[in-house]
């Protein structure tokens, strides 16, 4: 299934659902952040995805993390919460989200890199060629919210 994200368009389609999603800002020893191309898109991501019943929100993190990249995480603390009406997500099956997402820090335990059916491409990126990769305007926010590092969750 393919994607669109919308970021203050005034012709993005109207929301039709609020789903709780997550995303993990993951970094390494090395100051690398843990990135993947996404398949329904073809841009960088940071892992996530959406809250299954039953799980917590830390075990979603630590599941999606694991399914998409191969790292085992343990969550250390919040980024921010991230509801702006403004971006919404049009997936080619005719749903349209409002987001909400809350991105959580999170550290690497373990594991190894590997690629899955949501992801082209799967990577630990050094800081400096953040500025390269296409990635959408909402991710560039978190990915920069998160090496602001401030103690405080951003929430919009």
């Amino acid at each position: 299934m393919s994607r669109t994200d919308y970021f203050n368009d005034p012709a993005a389609p109207k929301a039709n659902r609020i789903v709780p999603a997550v995303t993990a800002f993951v970094v390494n020893d090395a100051d690398e952040i843990l990135m993947e191309r996404r398949s329904d898109n073809g841009r960088w991501g940071m892992p996530g995805g959406v809250q299954e019943i039953g799980e917590n929100i830390a075990a979603t993190v630590v599941r999606e993390v694991l399914e998409e990249t191969g790292i085992s995480v343990e969550v250390v603390g919040l980024v921010g919460i991230f509801t702006d009406p403004g971006h919404v997500i049009a997936f080619s099956d005719g749903e349209v989200r409002q987001e909400f997402s809350l991105c959580f820090r999170a550290q690497p335990v373990g594991g190894d890199i590997k690629v899955s059916s949501e992801s082209f491409e799967v990577r630990w990126i050094p800081r400096a060629d953040l500025e390269s990769l296409d990635m959408s305007p909402t991710t560039r926010m978190r990915v920069e919210e998160g090496f602001r590092g401030s103690p405080v969750p951003r929430i919009s």
